[in-house]
């Protein structure tokens, strides 16, 4: 069992699936962008946000919008097809981009012709070969020709929005989707060729039981989902407006939630599912992610965790970011105003942060600490940290020795509480960033 200190785990703290986080974010030069991909060699990763669904989620807190209108569907592809052309046109021809991720909103909310297009525009205008595809799905949008889309396309990997299976709870979030549906899209995406297959679950939601998540677990389990991410929901409604819909009265406080994490990792890793990281777990031993954990090679970025070690990820679409080792850049949040800067051929990045030395020092050891709960640092960062990792030490969830600082296995859920004490910047005001656990 996990020790609960709820001292330590008061502060929010971001995910760290960048550093510098997003929170840090300021106006930038697109020059500034624009140089950096011109200066990229070696293995490149896209990033593809399609911000769109059939159906808005309460829960949601991605950039999305309704896809009920056909006209501004095709003014975003449009306009995502000009940006296509733009960045590939500035990206040196010693670099290959290896592998594509859809996500968004839903991929699966554009008509699957539409989509072709895309990945066509792609292969040719970057000038890929044999790319390794992962996408976003809907269950709720899934159909047959877009089942027969992801075979033709050879796309092998695609991870499901399931959430919980509890009718009472997707009422409580908006997200409403039968039992039978899952099994369908889960049929649908194998029959297509789907060999690695991920079910997003949340722990945390209104109204939710342990009763209501291990039924949950055992479902996604018996379904035969390769992956399963895990998370706790975020609730914040200064931020997500659309959260406003959920009634926060009803959801588990801090105690219930650190609860239920200690379910979700008990259930699975006694399910044969491997942990990675604290909120990732893996089916097979010879999964991709579950042989980066085991090599030290685990990565983390925009998606979460990865095994994709390109050290360049191009963000195309709307609020997509790009991540280089000196520069992190997010494109326009707004789709009409990225539409007006993407379609008149210019770069659509306004926002980001650029990396100093210390900055890149510093996020490699957070991402070791989430990665492999290890990570070596110097002197003088262990003298600025050691006061506020005292608690943790004192009470085993972490140790210090060597020049090394190690997470415990009794101290994995509190990992980004820990690495937050090497975060600068984490002094926002309350509603910014999401519980530790």
């Amino acid at each position: 069992m996990w020790p609960y200190h709820p001292e330590l785990l008061e502060q929010p703290v971001p995910r760290y699936t960048s550093f510098p986080t997003a929170a840090e974010f300021e106006a930038i030069d697109a020059g500034d962008y624009s140089t950096a991909i011109e200066s990229t060699s070696g293995d490149v990763s896209l990033y593809v946000h399609i911000p769109f669904c059939e159906k808005i989620c309460h829960y949601c807190g991605c950039n999305t919008g309704a896809a009920g209108r056909r006209h501004r569907l095709e003014s975003y592809l449009e306009a995502l097809h000009r940006e296509i052309e733009t960045v590939s046109r500035l990206l040196p021809s010693d670099s290959q981009v290896r592998r594509i991720a859809f996500g968004g909103g839903s991929p699966n909310a554009l008509a699957p012709t539409d989509f072709v297009r895309l990945v066509d525009d792609l292969i040719i205008r970057f000038g890929i070969s044999d790319p390794v595809f992962s996408i976003e799905l809907d269950p709720r949008t899934m159909s047959r020709e877009w089942a027969e889309v992801i075979r033709a396309l050879e796309i092998d990997r695609a991870s499901l929005g399931v959430q919980t299976f509890a009718p009472h709870c997707q009422e409580a979030i908006g997200r409403v989707q039968s039992e039978t549906l899952i099994a369908e899209t889960t049929d649908l995406l194998r029959n297509a060729g789907v060999s690695s297959l991920n079910f997003d679950l949340m722990y945390g939601l209104p109204q939710q039981s342990n009763d209501d998540l291990s039924e949950s677990l055992q479902r996604a389990v018996a379904f035969g989902a390769d992956r399963i991410a895990l998370f706790g929901y975020a609730h914040m409604p200064n931020l997500v407006p659309r959260q406003r819909a959920v009634d926060a009265r009803f959801m588990p406080d801090r105690a219930a939630r650190f609860e239920m994490a200690q379910i979700g990792f008990t259930y699975l890793c006694s399910n044969g599912f491997r942990a990675i990281g604290f909120d990732h777990f893996a089916r097979s031993e010879d999964d991709p992610l579950a042989n980066a954990a085991q090599a030290g090679t685990l990565r983390r970025n925009f998606q979460g965790f990865t095994d994709d070690n390109a050290r360049a990820l191009i963000g195309l679409g709307a609020s997509a970011i790009s991540s280089f080792e000196t520069l992190l850049a997010q494109n326009e949040k707004n789709s009409g105003r990225y539409r007006m800067l993407a379609s008149d051929g210019r770069l659509a990045t306004v926002r980001g942060r650029s990396r100093s030395t210390d900055d890149r020092t510093r996020g490699q050891v957070i991402e070791q600490l989430l990665c492999s709960g290890k990570a070596q640092i110097s002197s003088e960062t262990e003298a600025q940290v050691m006061p506020f990792l005292m608690p943790f030490l004192e009470r085993g969830l972490a140790c210090c020795e060597e020049g090394a600082i190690s997470i415990t296995p009794h101290g994995l859920p509190y990992s980004r509480a820990i690495a937050a004490l090497f975060d600068p910047y984490l002094d926002h005001p309350p509603g910014r960033f999401s519980s530790a656990v």
